[in-house]
């Protein structure tokens, strides 16, 4: 082995990555920009006030408690309303105007004087898991002090919270919960690393140098191309939303244990109403990697482009923390983000079971819609100026 080759080797390769000034940008700027940008997201997680729903089967006992926890709640921002059974307090989750719901049972007084350990019934609407514990979290602190000024002589006996969410399956996990968020963003970004890389290729091999010699416009270029890709990008959507849903479970054969294959997510909704979604955002992924792949001239420059565009997305887009719970001017920006409602309406239609007369829902297929066009148009004048 010789020692001169060996420096020589690293010398070019040094002087090649320091020619490279948007290498050595994402090399030692991306990193400072994503980390401030989770420590911003983070340290700014707002905790949104308690919007609860009480539902007191007690009767006259149980009033003093919900008296008690709606002076608590006040105290944090939050706010209590009486419902008179069940379904009217689901009614209220599913409007939105209240944000929890709470059943206090009948012998919950009893129970909780005589030194039994009580239970409260408290639903959530399932649908940002995140956001619901945030909500859990803050009715127990209310909860504590209601107790405590309600009952003192109860002492440490507090109830019990029994969890329920109001979409969802009673025995849905983690999975289930977080597969309509997933389904949405590896689909974004394993399309646009397929067309973002491969238009490269095109571009530097001379296709579409060649391509504009001719009567084609760049319009039906980036169309063409659009479909192409879109061909592939079906496809891809069908295997990851077939994945999920696909339930198949094969029995022990000799000392090979039993599994399964799938993830087996129940929908909720229309499962092609959920390839709908998936597939406008892919086909946003389609054009943002045409786009996108222009200010590229290598296929290490185009995969620079995850930390500046896809990963933001990731962590302000709901995927990671509930959009609600940012600050301000992160909402805003949130807004504007094409994942953002790929998100919401996948949970929408995976959790929920909303269709399409849901008013939200349709606000998130034509926001989508319209992020595919603009990045269309928008890559179709990226290559007038790109080519000479």
């Amino acid at each position: 082995m010789s020692a001169r080759r060996v420096v020589a080797l690293l010398r070019r390769l040094v002087q090649e990555l320091h020619r490279d000034r948007r290498s050595m940008a994402l090399l030692f700027l991306a990193p400072i920009v994503l980390t401030g940008l989770m420590a911003y997201v983070l340290r700014g997680q707002l905790v949104t006030p308690v919007s609860a729903v009480v539902v007191n089967q007690a009767g006259q006992p149980g009033a003093a408690i919900v008296g008690a926890l709606e002076g608590a709640m006040r105290t944090d921002g939050g706010t209590v309303t009486e419902a008179p059974d069940r379904a009217a307090a689901d009614a209220a989750l599913r409007d939105g105007t209240a944000s929890i719901a709470i059943v206090v049972p009948a012998d919950f007084v009893a129970r909780l004087a005589t030194g039994n350990e009580p239970s409260l019934t408290v639903i959530t609407p399932g649908l940002e898991p995140t956001a619901d514990s945030q909500q859990v979290i803050s009715l127990q602190r209310a909860i504590a002090t209601a107790v405590t000024q309600a009952l003192p002589a109860a002492g440490l006996h507090l109830p019990r919270l029994d969890a329920q969410t109001l979409y969802g399956t009673p025995d849905s996990d983690v999975v289930d919960h977080l597969a309509p968020v997933f389904l949405g963003f590896f689909a974004y970004f394993f399309v646009y690393i397929l067309t973002g890389i491969s238009f490269l290729r095109e571009r530097v091999g001379g296709t579409l140098e060649r391509l504009l010699a001719t009567p084609v416009s760049r319009g039906e270029i980036v169309l063409g191309y659009s479909l192409g890709f879109g061909l592939f990008a079906t496809i891809q959507v069908l295997v990851l939303l077939g994945w999920t849903l696909l339930d198949v479970r094969v029995p022990a054969i000799g000392p090979l244990a039993a599994f399964s294959v799938g993830l087996a997510v129940p929908v909720a909704g229309s499962a092609g109403l959920a390839f709908l979604v998936v597939m406008l955002l892919a086909l946003g992924a389609v054009s943002l990697g045409i786009l996108l792949s222009t200010f590229a001239r290598t296929e290490l420059q185009v995969v620079q482009f995850i930390p500046l565009v896809i990963v933001p997305q990731a962590l302000l887009s709901g995927v990671l923390f509930p959009v609600s719970s940012m600050p301000d001017i992160l909402q805003a920006i949130a807004r504007v983000l094409p994942l953002t409602y790929a998100t919401d309406g996948l949970r929408q239609v995976v959790i929920r079971g909303a269709d399409l007369g849901y008013g939200p829902l349709q606000l998130d297929v034509l926001v989508l819609a319209a992020f595919v066009a603009v990045f269309a148009v928008l890559a179709s004048a990226t290559i007038r100026r790109e080519v000479v």
